[in-house]
């Protein structure tokens, strides 16, 4: 699944600046474990837990509204994998995908990525998010909104947290 080979990305495909482009080319160090044709997967520097790793697409993507479908399709198809390869050989209890578009959301590297995190029961990311009870009507407002038939529909009432 890793082909020395293959670690260059086009230049065209590729963000002057941009870190994991760095890694995609070789001209970062990274614990790469996993490339095809479409997508790379490596270590995550700061896991949250042991055999955390993300996947990004090998051309510049930077966040889920820029991705193509092809490109959706193939960096979730390499999620997949690594999934798979994670579950294989580390034997967690499960495994989070998980995926921040833009800074609110904590999105820090502005190249899209998947974080695979290993799950092993007791470990420090007992929640890794916090859920509330909504209040009265707000499921149904924001359900209103997204199966609008109007798709200039706007979050003018919509609910706010």
């Amino acid at each position: 699944m890793l082909n020395p080979s293959d670690d260059d990305a086009p230049a065209a495909d590729r963000m002057p600046g941009c870190t994991f482009c760095s890694i995609v080319a070789g001209d970062i160090p990274a614990l790469r474990f996993y490339s095809d044709e479409h997508a790379v997967a490596f270590m995550d520097r700061l896991p949250m837990t042991v055999g955390h790793s993300l996947v990004i697409p090998r051309r510049h993507v930077t966040d889920v509204w820029d991705l193509t479908d092809d490109d959706a399709a193939h960096v979730m198809q390499a999620a997949r994998r690594v999934a798979g390869l994670v579950r294989d050989r580390l034997q967690p209890a499960g495994v989070n995908l998980l995926n921040n578009n833009g800074a609110a959301a904590d999105q820090t590297q502005f190249h899209f990525h998947i974080h695979v995190i290993p799950r092993y029961g007791r470990d420090r990311l007992l929640h890794p998010w916090e859920r509330i009870f909504a209040p009265a009507g707000e499921i149904e407002s924001a359900y209103r909104l997204l199966s609008a038939a109007d798709p200039q529909a706007r979050a003018a009432d919509a609910p706010c947290n």
